[in-house]
């Protein structure tokens, strides 16, 4: 009997052979870009925030014979009416920005993951509750909400940290939910109880592997949701102090003098948080990649 290749060659003259084994290499390739574009996002991100805590003190260093000069090669950001070196502010902002998005994004991401697997296994009572309480959370506009909460825990970090917390967790609770009911249902499931396995086993040894891709998609989409809308409050007065350099701070405070024609003030921390949450997104996005099936052939 001939084998598969021979007949290929019989067939196509040898051309079908290389095609068989085409999508192969292209698929590697694909995922490799996909892990180095991934890693490449992450190591940005990781290297705006150790810039931005190691330019904390310079950041507020203010030198008035320097006060508001347009971007040049000393001071690519220009300066501000106070002296201060725009791109060590704008560094020191977004490192405040991306830690507390880290940290309300986690937070959230965990009330997600709870509420989400309690809906899921719960009971009908339990699911009715914590989906009335994701249409009740949903049916309010986050930056109301998130006003409201910071401004009752005393604005600052924790106010702040705390509302993105608590408003940012109904959607990846209903993708937790999703993926547990239908892990649930899953004929592996099935067999491992069938086979003896108790409920604590096949959570951990089946549903959690199950769950865990998406959960970690879910969490890292999190963050340019929180670090904006950190921005947005702060922006409006009701989140950081003026005294912490902080994007929000730094966009509010430069609109006194955009008429005055000092627009580098704004352009440059709005263009450099745009690219933080860009950064964020494509690593979500490129994440997902890997490790969703259904996107892995992307």
């Amino acid at each position: 009997m001939r084998s598969e290749r021979e007949i290929c060659e019989t067939c196509d003259g040898g051309a079908s052979a290389s095609v068989l084994h085409a999508p192969h290499a292209i698929r590697i390739g694909n995922r490799r870009l996909t892990l180095g574009v991934f890693v490449a996002a992450v190591a940005a991100l990781a290297a705006v925030v150790a810039a931005g805590i190691a330019a904390g003190d310079a950041a507020t260093a203010t030198d008035f014979a320097q006060k508001n000069l347009a971007p040049s090669l000393a001071h690519p950001f220009g300066t501000d009416w106070m002296g201060r070196d725009m791109l060590l502010r704008t560094l020191a902002g977004l490192s405040t920005s991306v830690l507390v998005g880290l940290l309300a994004a986690t937070a959230s991401a965990l009330i997600a993951l709870v509420l989400g697997t309690v809906a899921a296994l719960g009971g009908k009572r339990a699911d009715a509750a914590v989906t009335w309480l994701i249409d009740l959370m949903m049916g309010v506009p986050h930056i109301v909400l998130l006003i409201l909460i910071s401004f009752a825990l005393g604005k600052g970090f924790w106010g702040v940290a705390i509302g993105v917390a608590v408003t940012h967790w109904p959607s990846l609770a209903r993708v937790v939910r999703a993926e547990v009911l239908q892990c649930k249902e899953a004929a592996f499931v099935s067999v491992a109880r069938k086979l003896g396995q108790g409920p604590v086993r096949v959570a951990t040894r089946h549903m959690l592997p199950y769950v865990l891709p998406q959960f970690i998609v879910g969490l890292i989409l999190l963050f340019p949701h929180a670090i904006l809308h950190e921005a947005a409050i702060t922006f409006l007065g009701f989140g950081l102090p003026p005294e912490q350099p902080a994007i929000g701070v730094i966009l509010s405070e430069s609109m006194a003098y955009l008429s005055a024609g000092m627009w580098w003030l704004a352009v440059f921390p709005g263009l450099a948080l745009v690219a933080v949450v860009l950064l964020f997104d494509a690593a979500g996005s490129n994440l997902r990649k890997l490790v969703d099936p259904h996107s892995s052939q992307d």
